[in-house]
């Protein structure tokens, strides 16, 4: 079959991830190496909405594939979750004669994108790029590494206080309702104790670990908490609830919050990129659409939209394993 695409738009959406511009270089070269035209979307669906594209080259993303953050910005688009901006949406790509549109982000980004392309047919193909890690259909999201690093680099400077001082500290991480980034984290950084979603430690398990922790000579222990634990307290009021069950200890909070997003991208996390914005133009190129980019057993994949939408990425169960191993 002939190919019909001559012109490709994409956008960056929700929360930005390091790497996500190593995307846009990616697809932007693509485009030209297959004599397509890209277009950038600046601010995501919002500007989407207001027309607000630029058409690109290979040069236009030269010096990029090292910086955090996204160089045409994003946005959460709350005008894009009705009807009537999806439809101004829609006429401004058919203004611009775009044949597809490539959308990176997360989940919140593909369900609008699902959506979207429910109503008017647009091709669309989507690039997971979110810290989280948190997409079904794909081993590890553009992010995802830089963001771990981040946070392993942060906890071995607190460990330093933590040891000086002989202090407990609970390290909040983000994810989400993920445990991603706190698990592999806290087993990279040798936390006495890692509190995520899909696990329920409980509060009398904690005390327990943190008593035998205290009892088998360990001066200062180290807590990483992922910000959506359901163990039933916020790191404050964990930190609170410790200290007055285990008086010996002298308990602080560190909330690492937005630092993770930021930095330049790592190695993998570069070539991931590279990776999967070449694959979206190539299978826009074999018409396949609607489809998300992953990675699985270091092999790119496709996995339907649909499925990256209302699937759940799963909890390693074998590193659960390692950090409770790890924490005697």
């Amino acid at each position: 079959m002939k190919n019909t695409i001559k012109k490709v738009a994409f956008l960056t959406s929700g929360g930005d991830a390091p790497g996500m511009n190593a995307v846009i270089r990616a697809i932007v070269r693509s485009c030209v190496y297959n004599n397509i035209t890209p277009i950038a979307i600046h601010k995501g669906y919002e500007g989407l909405i207001q027309g607000n594209f630029e058409e690109m080259n290979a040069r236009s993303v030269k010096g990029i594939i090292n910086k955090g953050g996204t160089v045409i910005k994003t946005s959460r688009s709350s005008e894009f979750r009705t009807k009537k901006g999806r439809k101004k949406a829609y006429n401004n790509l058919l203004d611009n004669s775009i044949d597809a549109l490539i959308v990176i982000g997360g989940d919140g980004t593909f369900n609008g994108a699902h959506v979207f392309n429910n109503e008017y047919k647009i091709p669309v193909i989507g690039i997971p790029a979110t810290i989280d890690n948190d997409i079904f259909g794909t081993s590890h999201t553009v992010g995802f590494d830089s963001a771990l690093n981040t946070v392993v680099q942060a906890i071995d400077k607190i460990r330093d206080t933590a040891s000086s001082h002989n202090r407990l500290f609970f390290i909040e991480v983000m994810g989400k309702d993920a445990g991603h980034i706190a698990l592999n984290t806290g087993v990279a950084a040798g936390a006495e104790e890692i509190l995520i979603p899909e696990e329920n430690l409980g509060l009398r398990r904690l005390i327990k670990s943190l008593k035998r922790s205290k009892n088998t000579g360990k001066s200062s222990s180290i807590v990483v908490v992922a910000e959506g634990d359901k163990i039933g307290k916020n790191v404050f009021e964990l930190k609170d609830y410790v200290e007055k069950h285990l008086p010996d200890y002298e308990a602080r909070v560190s909330v690492l919050g937005h630092i993770q997003r930021g930095g330049s991208p790592t190695c993998f996390d570069r070539v991931l990129a590279s990776r999967m914005g070449v694959k979206a133009i190539d299978s826009l190129l074999k018409n396949k659409a609607q489809v998300m980019i992953g990675m699985k057993n270091n092999k790119m994949c496709l996995t339907p939209l649909i499925e990256a939408v209302k699937g759940k990425s799963k909890i390693d169960s074998e590193l659960l394993r390692i950090s409770d191993i790890m924490s005697i």
